[in-house]
């Protein structure tokens, strides 16, 4: 029997990138997703027409437990937070036989790892500590409760323990994503090009603080690889990975600092002729967040990991660098501002 998948967020940013990638490695898959109306589901029926579709929300409890229960894998990416979603994913997945246990593949983020910066109130200032998910995986799965993304990383840790031999679990961690998706709805990430809009709509650069803080980074394409790589490894009974409470895995490929990344854009819009001048002015952590919700967090806390377990039990070999996709960012942005034409409305005059 084809292996069945039930994923959510499928019109999402990283869903949508993982479940193209998952379509295009394994047509054979059975795969179902979630999605909220017939406008979503008319999205992923275009560009997919052999996934089944069923309606509903991370409040629809009933349907979430009814899809766990009858997929071999669930890959929830709809939210890293939703307590409610996850509870009923989990009941679901614990309807397994325990010759047949049922795979959780939980979308948390290293905004998790800001708990330090966001207690002390530090933004904009470098940090040297490093997280890994190899021989740190014990301080990994204990952090403070107080820590973004905590309370619902710790339902996922619960439930093998709950349900032994019924549940397994993965939860797939990644930090600064970037990158176009190729999924049917949304393909934008957030934290570089929302940089780089504010930068086009306030005409200038800008740092939080002194602006040396760090982030580990991936690319879409490069993230999804490896929840293909753990879908894999679930479908054949677990193959390599570890699950449970080992099941914790980092995806990166290299660090940026958000002064540089600031720089980068600055330079590009400057040399594009969208603002007047590539100098960057450093802003408190109270004006990022005026503009933008979170700015604080998302440019000037630190977050920096080590993907270490996927690299040495799945064999994931991300290849991609951050500092290719700021022109094509810059440009993006632009154009969605208006203040450049797109080619297709180039061409139309």
């Amino acid at each position: 029997m084809a292996p069945k998948i039930f994923l959510t967020g499928a019109t999402g940013y990283i869903g949508g990138d993982s479940l193209f990638n998952l379509v295009e490695s394994h047509p054979e898959y059975e795969i179902t997703c979630l999605v909220r109306n017939s406008e979503k589901g008319g999205q992923v029926a275009s560009q997919f027409a052999s996934v089944r579709l069923v309606y509903g929300d991370l409040a629809s409890e009933q349907i979430l437990e009814e899809e766990a229960q009858k997929a071999d894998v669930v890959l929830h990416h709809a939210s890293a937070d939703d307590e409610v979603a996850l509870n009923a994913l989990v009941r679901g997945l614990a309807t397994h036989s325990p010759d047949h246990p049922g795979y959780l593949i939980q979308t948390s983020g290293t905004g998790i790892l800001c708990f330090g910066d966001l207690e002390r109130k530090t933004f904009g200032e470098a940090s040297t500590k490093v997280f890994d998910d190899w021989d740190g995986i014990a301080e990994v799965t204990s952090l403070p409760d107080t820590a973004p993304h905590r309370k619902a990383d710790k339902i996922v840790l619960a439930a093998a323990a709950d349900h032994e031999s019924r549940v397994r679990t993965a939860i797939v961690c990644p930090p600064c994503i970037y990158g176009k998706g190729r999924g049917p709805g949304n393909q934008r990430s957030i934290q570089v090009p929302d940089l780089a809009k504010c930068t086009l709509q306030e005409k200038k650069g800008f740092k939080v603080g002194e602006g040396l803080t760090l982030w580990t980074n991936i690319h879409v394409h490069d993230l999804s690889d490896c929840y293909l790589k753990l879908v894999e490894a679930a479908v054949s009974g677990g193959g390599k990975a570890t699950w449970d409470k080992e099941g914790y895995y980092f995806t990166e490929n290299g660090q940026h600092v958000w002064g540089h990344m600031s720089k980068l854009i600055a330079e590009d819009a400057k040399k594009k002729g969208l603002i007047p001048s590539d100098e960057i002015t450093s802003i408190s952590a109270d004006e990022a967040g005026r503009l933008r919700q979170y700015g604080f967090l998302l440019w000037g806390a630190n977050s920096r990991c080590m993907a270490i377990r996927a690299r040495k039990l799945l064999g994931w070999s991300p290849t991609k660098v951050i500092e290719d996709v700021v022109s094509e960012v810059v440009d993006m942005e632009a154009r969605s501002l208006g203040l450049t034409q797109g080619h297709a409305a180039k061409v139309t005059g």
